[in-house]
C-alpha cells in the first residue's frame, strides 16, 4: 500500500506516530517523517492513524475495497454528472488532455473523475515515471532513509487514463486542438490542462556544469545521483544558493557528518522567501549546526582536474572552496518553451490565467478550453492587491489542480475561483519551518509568540497595517489561527494577547527587496487598424533570460513545490 501526508496541514500532534510508530515518526519537536510504502501488515494501524489525524492530512492509495473507493457524489460541492445537455454531454464524451504527469496532473485527473467526467483522459509526461512526490528528494532520499521508488504518489482512485510517459510536449495548436509530442504524434483534445511545471536552473557555464560532481536537484535521477555522491564521503559539499532546496541539502549533509559550505549572494539564507530579518535567524541555525555559511558572495567559477572531476570553486571575494560535490540551487525555470507558438500569454513568468485557472491568450482574452495549474500558472490573487502571482508550493499544486479540474467540467455559473491561502513547509537543521500567506508581500514583521533564542517562535508579517502572512519555526500548531486573519485583512501588528507571548514583539522591517513585476520585460507587437483586426503578438525571451524580479517569485517552491 502507499500513503501520502499533506504536510501543509500537519501540525505535529503525533497521533499517527502513537498509533502506527513503525510508519510515522516525529523528527525534532514537530516535523513528521513517514514511510510512504509501508508493509501491508500495517494497514489497520495506518487506517486508524488516518482516521485519528485531527487535520485529516493522511491519504491512502485507492484499492478495490468498499470503504476506500471514492465516488463523485461523496465530495461536497461537486457538480456531479447532472446538468444541462451540453455539460452532461461533455462529461460523457469530451476529450481532456493533461500536459504534465505530476502532482498537479494526477490530482487534476482524480478530481475530474470525482466530478463525474467519464470521457477520454490522457496524461502526457516528459519523465518516464508516473507522478511522484518531490519534497522527499531533498530530505529522506538524500539521507538514505527512502528509496527513489518510495516517492511514487498514491493514487486515490482509478483514473482510467491513457499515459504518454517519457515523451515531451513540443507544441500546442489551439485551432486544430491538438498537442504535438516529441515523437511526432499528436493528441487531440476538447479541453487541455497545462501543468508542465518547472525545471532546475542549471549552472550557467556548460563546461563547468559538465564536471563530475556538479549537479542540480529536481528529479528522481538527480536525487539518486546526489545520494551516491554523498555516500562516497566527499571532502566537502558546496551548495550554491541558500533557498529552500539549498538549505535542505546542506541540512542533510550535516546529518550525515559531511563538511558543507553554502554560498549565498544575498545577506542571509531564505531572504527571498522569508525576508532578511527571519532569514538571519535561519542563518544562525546553520552556523550552530556547523555549516560554513558564506553570505554576500557569488561563485564565479568551478574548477576540475584533468579527469573532469570537480575540485574547487572560486568565489567573488577571492577565496576558494575545495569541494568534490557542488549542488547548484539557483532557482527554477518554467517549462513554457513548448507553448512559444500557441498564442497564449506565456513567457519566463509562466502562463497567465484568471482566478478560475483559464489561460489568457496574447490579446489578454480568457480562453474557454485551455486551463493552467501548478508551478507554471500565474494568476491574480485578490488578497494581495490582485497581483499576478506564481506559487511554487506543494499545497498550491493540489488546490489549484482541483479548482482547474472542477471548472473544466462545470457550467460558467458553477465555476470556482482559486482563493486558497498559500502555504509551504521545510524541514532543516532539526527545525520545521511553516508558512501561511505570502511573506514576500510584507514590509514589516513581528515575532509575536515563542522565543528566537529557543528556536521556537511565530512571526507575523504585515503590509501597510494588515496581516499578510505568518511563519512558524517549530511552532506550527498556532499557524492555523492566523489563516483567517490573513483572509480578513486583520490589523497589523496584532493588538491581542497571545499564548506564549514574545517579550520582543514589536514590528521591524521584514527585509525584502523591492518588488519588480516579472512581466515588465514582455515585448508585445500589435497589428491591425480596425477594432476587429487589432491583434497582439507576444515575442518570447529565452527561457533562461528570466527578467529581474523579486527572487521570492522563484525561491518559494515549491519543490513543494509543484509545482
Amino acid at each position: 500500500m502507499r500513503i501520502a501526508v499533506d504536510l501543509t496541514k500537519c501540525q505535529g500532534y503525533a497521533q499517527c506516530a502513537f498509533l502506527a510508530p513503525e510508519v510515522f515518526r516525529i523528527q525534532g519537536d514537530e516535523a513528521l517523517t513517514y514511510d510512504p510504502d509501508p508493509d501491508e501488515a500495517q494497514r489497520i494501524k495506518i487506517r486508524r492513524a488516518a482516521a485519528a489525524c485531527p487535520v485529516q492530512a493522511i491519504s491512502l492509495e485507492h484499492t478495490d475495497g468498499p470503504n476506500e473507493s471514492q465516488h463523485p457524489e461523496g465530495r461536497p460541492g461537486t457538480a456531479g454528472v447532472a446538468g444541462d445537455g451540453h455539460g452532461n454531454s461533455f462529461k460523457k464524451t469530451g476529450r481532456i488532455v493533461i500536459v504534465g504527469a505530476s502532482l498537479t496532473g494526477l490530482h487534476a485527473a482524480e478530481r475530474l473523475r470525482e466530478e463525474g467526467f467519464t470521457g477520454p483522459l490522457t496524461l502526457v509526461g516528459e519523465e518516464p515515471h508516473e507522478p511522484y512526490d518531490r519534497p522527499p528528494l531533498s530530505k529522506q532520499l538524500l539521507a538514505g532513509t527512502m528509496s527513489s521508488a518510495d516517492t511514487s504518489l498514491p493514487q486515490r482512485r482509478d483514473i482510467a487514463a491513457t499515459w504518454r510517459l517519457g515523451v515531451a510536449a513540443t507544441g500546442l495548436d489551439l485551432r486544430a486542438k491538438h498537442v504535438r509530442l516529441a515523437d511526432g504524434s499528436r493528441v487531440g483534445f476538447d479541453k487541455v490542462l497545462i501543468a508542465t511545471g518547472l525545471r532546475s536552473r542549471p549552472w550557467p557555464n556548460p563546461a563547468e556544469a559538465a564536471l563530475e560532481g556538479v549537479l542540480t536537484l529536481r528529479t528522481r535521477e538527480d536525487a539518486s545521483k546526489l545520494r551516491q555522491f554523498l555516500a562516497g564521503r566527499p571532502r566537502r559539499v558546496l551548495v550554491i544558493g541558500a533557498g529552500f532546496i539549498g538549505c535542505e541539502v546542506a541540512s542533510v549533509c550535516r546529518e550525515l557528518g559531511l563538511p558543507v559550505t553554502v554560498a549565498e549572494a544575498g545577506p542571509a539564507p531564505l531572504v527571498a522567501a522569508l525576508g532578511g530579518t527571519i532569514g538571519a535567524i535561519a542563518g544562525d541555525l546553520q552556523l550552530e549546526k556547523g555549516v560554513d555559511l558564506r553570505c554576500g558572495v557569488r561563485v564565479t567559477s568551478l574548477e576540475g582536474d584533468a579527469a573532469g572531476q570537480l575540485r574547487r570553486a572560486v568565489l567573488s571575494d577571492g577565496t576558494t572552496v575545495e569541494a568534490d560535490v557542488a549542488v547548484a540551487a539557483l532557482g527554477s525555470v518554467r517549462n513554457v518553451e513548448w507553448l512559444a507558438d500557441s498564442g497564449l500569454a506565456c513567457g519566463v513568468w509562466g502562463v497567465a490565467c484568471d482566478a478560475g485557472c483559464r489561460a489568457f491568450d496574447a490579446n489578454g482574452l480568457v480562453t474557454d478550453d485551455v486551463f493552467v495549474a501548478g508551478d507554471i500558472a500565474r494568476a491574480p490573487q485578490p488578497m494581495y492587491g490582485y497581483q499576478f502571482l506564481a506559487m511554487e508550493h506543494w499545497g498550491n499544486a493540489i488546490s489549484q489542480a482541483e479548482v482547474a479540474a472542477h471548472n473544466m467540467v462545470s457550467r460558467e455559473t458553477e465555476r470556482w475561483p482559486h482563493l486558497a491561502v498559500p502555504q509551504f513547509w521545510s524541514v532543516q537543521f532539526g527545525t520545521e519551518i511553516k508558512s501561511v500567506g505570502v511573506p514576500s508581500a510584507a514590509d514589516e514583521v513581528a515575532i509575536v509568540q515563542g522565543s528566537v533564542v529557543q528556536r521556537r517562535f511565530l512571526a507575523v508579517y504585515g503590509y501597510k497595517g494588515r496581516i499578510v502572512a505568518a511563519v512558524a519555526f517549530n511552532q506550527n500548531k498556532w499557524l492555523e489561527f492566523y489563516e483567517p486573519l490573513i483572509e480578513q485583512a486583520a490589523p497589523f501588528p496584532p493588538a491581542f494577547h497571545h499564548v506564549d507571548e514574545s517579550a520582543d514583539g514589536h514590528a521591524v522591517p521584514a527585509g525584502f527587496r523591492p518588488a519588480v513585476s516579472p512581466t515588465q520585460d514582455a515585448t508585445v507587437v500589435v497589428t491591425g487598424h480596425d477594432p476587429n483586426e487589432r491583434r497582439a503578438r507576444l515575442t518570447h525571451p529565452a527561457a533562461g533570460d528570466t527578467p529581474s524580479r523579486r527572487p521570492a517569485e522563484t525561491a518559494q517552491r515549491s519543490k513543494e513545490h509543484s509545482l
